[in-house]
């Protein structure tokens, strides 16, 4: 089954990489769309199916704690997986993202292999739930 990603990220460069890992991964996406911040994600999500929103931290006019909290308060977006991919690397600001709501989160720089076993887990494709390191390549780190 293919799924459809959100790509939230203030920077167009890393929303290009992100999309890259996600294609070299070999994960099964149907569709890959962006948004530069929260309001614009959520202006994505309202138009378009989405199986899982991968989101930036920090950014300007909505980050992406924000938006996550405006995902688990709606209706007809609370369901949908969001991942948090961050710099940010405190143990309180994990669990700040757990705590609401967030399905992961994922620390740069990330592999392929790191992506794929996140997303598999999460959407529930068979096989493939467990991140192992040692699987990692050093040369594809974003």
């Amino acid at each position: 089954m293919a799924y459809n990603i959100l790509i939230v990220d203030d920077s167009l460069p890393m929303r290009a990489v992100i999309q890259k890992v996600i294609k070299a991964s070999g994960f099964d996406v149907g569709g890959l769309f962006e948004a530069a911040n929260g309001r614009e994600a959520l202006r994505v999500l309202d138009e378009q199916w989405l199986d899982l929103v991968l989101t930036d931290y920090n950014m300007p006019d909505m980050n992406g704690l924000e938006l996550l909290k405006a995902m688990k308060s709606s209706d007809t977006l609370a369901d949908i997986p969001v991942v948090i991919v961050t710099t940010e690397g405190g143990e309180l600001r994990m669990e700040e993202f757990l705590h609401q709501g967030a399905a992961a989160y994922i620390k740069k720089p990330f592999t392929p292999e790191q992506i794929k076993a996140h997303l598999n887990r999460i959407l529930g494709e068979p096989g493939h739930g467990q991140i192992s390191h040692d699987e990692s390549d050093d040369s594809l780190d974003f």
